[in-house]
């Protein structure tokens, strides 16, 4: 692969990383949650459902699965819902942010690992990445070495920028922690992540 088309991958990259979407949301929830641990937690969960994505696309999975409607269909409604379940529950039930995962938020690293992993799976972002933008890049013969070496290097891409916010948010903890600002991120990130739900589960249902 040639320097400029691997610099080119990587702009691409960049550009769909950092536009802040489900992921990012979620990984600013479970940050204010459960502290630093349970933001990389989640983003490390985010970073393996891309490696999921990788694999299947080298594979030729991707496709298979894209030719599928009703299993893709069912997947991407499944993630919906678990974003508009999760945005009610921030809604309704504000937890405490103590700097630790607690019942009330489900913020263990454990469970913020598992809610980063379901919501790449079903982020059509990631989909439209893999299957559209990762194999051109490879090439008109692509071998499998190179589809997972971009894929992985994406993964650590990610990785590192979701680990980033996790670090930022945590700084920041004292000023969001206070009782108002806390409450109104609450509300915020809660009406985010259903709207995100709302808007990928139209997405799927307009698609099928």
């Amino acid at each position: 692969m040639a320097l400029g088309s691997y610099l080119a991958f990587l702009g691409v990259s960049l550009v769909v990383i950092c536009t802040p979407g489900q992921d990012t949301v979620l990984t600013i929830r479970n940050t204010l949650l459960g502290g630093r641990s349970t933001g990389a937690a989640t983003a490390a969960g985010v970073a393996a459902g891309q490696a999921v994505w990788t694999i299947a696309t080298s594979a030729g999975l991707a496709v298979v699965l894209m030719a599928s409607a009703p299993l893709f269909l069912a997947i991407r409604l499944a993630g919906a819902a678990y974003l508009v379940y999760l945005g009610i529950r921030a809604i309704l039930l504000p937890a405490k942010w103590e700097g630790r995962g607690d019942a009330t938020g489900g913020a263990k690293p454990s469970h913020a690992f598992l809610q980063g992993f379901l919501s790449n799976l079903s982020n059509a972002k990631m989909v439209a990445f893999f299957i559209g933008l990762l194999p051109p890049f490879a090439g008109p013969h692509p071998s499998l070495a190179l589809l997972l070496a971009l894929g992985l290097n994406f993964c650590l891409l990610t990785l590192a920028w979701l680990g980033a916010y996790a670090f930022a948010v945590e700084r920041l903890s004292g000023l969001f922690r206070r009782s108002a600002m806390r409450r109104a991120l609450d509300l915020v990130l809660g009406s985010v992540l259903v709207a995100l739900g709302v808007r990928v589960g139209r997405e799927a249902l307009a698609s099928s």
